[in-house]
């Protein structure tokens, strides 16, 4: 199994429940849109699978691991199986491009010569083969979140996990970003797209986990015809 959410309830403290007896299961392969309001608990989801949050109830199976049974030293091999894009972009400000979405390789070891090889072509495939040297000043807001979804992707991840990440970017710009996230989702990665922007849902007839007030109302698991 992917992920799947067993009866999870999150607490952030003894009187603010924020997600209750969520119950879900993902097919692999699929495309995914999380919605809902804002404070709906959509990025509350998304920490519980990326492991940022411990679920206060239930539990939380990823890639076939009870995640409340996994060793402290058995988490980073598991994010490195996770792609996130953030809406706010999160690069950082010293860095070039290329350095920014190649830190991931780097801190798990691999060799300049490897890094820099896979990293320009990942950079050329989300439209920015001309700047790679650029620094994220440099580069309008759909051009950091390119370059944030190639950091993201990578470790050529099995779930990418997008948390509104056309949030931040003009209407052109978030039509390129979600023909990026389409082709990815076709060349075989899951993907959960938080979004509380209701024409992306509409247009893409994606399966959808909606939710309310922190409880899961809806969890579609096809796609509409």
């Amino acid at each position: 199994m992917l992920v799947s959410f067993e009866n999870v309830y999150l607490r952030y403290d003894p009187g603010r429940t924020v997600l209750s007896d969520i119950n879900l299961a993902l097919i692999p392969g699929l495309f995914y849109f999380l919605t809902g309001t804002s404070g709906a608990g959509k990025s509350s989801l998304l920490r519980l699978i990326y492991q940022i949050e411990k679920p206060s109830e239930g539990r939380v199976i990823l890639f076939d691991r009870d995640t409340s049974q996994l060793r402290h030293d058995e988490f980073p091999a598991l994010r490195r199986r996770l792609g996130i894009v953030f809406q706010d972009f999160r690069l950082i400000p010293h860095l070039s491009a290329l350095e920014n979405a190649a830190l991931p390789l780097r801190l798990a070891g691999a060799r300049r010569g490897q890094v820099n090889q896979h990293v320009k072509e990942l950079l050329d495939w989300v439209g920015l083969g001309d700047r790679m040297n650029a620094m994220p000043h440099e580069l309008s807001g759909g051009e950091q979140q390119r370059v944030a979804i190639a950091r993201a992707i990578v470790n050529k991840p099995r779930l990418l996990l997008a948390d509104e990440p056309t949030g931040n970017v003009d209407e052109e710009s978030a039509k390129k970003l979600m023909r990026l996230f389409v082709e990815l989702n076709k060349m075989g990665t899951t993907i959960i797209f938080a979004t509380h922007q209701k024409h992306l849902v509409e247009k893409y007839k994606k399966p959808t986990l909606r939710l309310k007030n922190g409880k899961l109302i809806s969890a579609a698991a096809e796609a509409s015809s």
